[in-house]
């Protein structure tokens, strides 16, 4: 469980760094209808939803495996 912890602490670092290049990103290119600005932020926006998707599997896997436990 510790390092599904640690795990899911890395996510959250990933995340609010991703969020911030977001940011950054959508700043400096505002207004900008560029095919690559887009497909920059597309694939930013992805991999914040992929972040998402693992950080709810890496909770699922904590509770499954506290609920096994408590069966011991």
């Amino acid at each position: 469980m510790q390092q599904v912890s640690e795990g899911q602490e890395a996510i959250k670092v990933a995340s609010e760094k991703l969020q911030a290049a977001q940011q950054v990103l959508g700043a400096l290119l505002q207004g900008s209808q560029h095919q690559s600005v887009e497909s920059a932020q597309a694939a930013l926006a992805q991999a914040g939803q992929e972040l998402e998707q693992c950080m709810a599997a890496t909770l699922a896997a904590a509770e499954q495996a506290t609920s096994y436990a408590a069966t011991l």
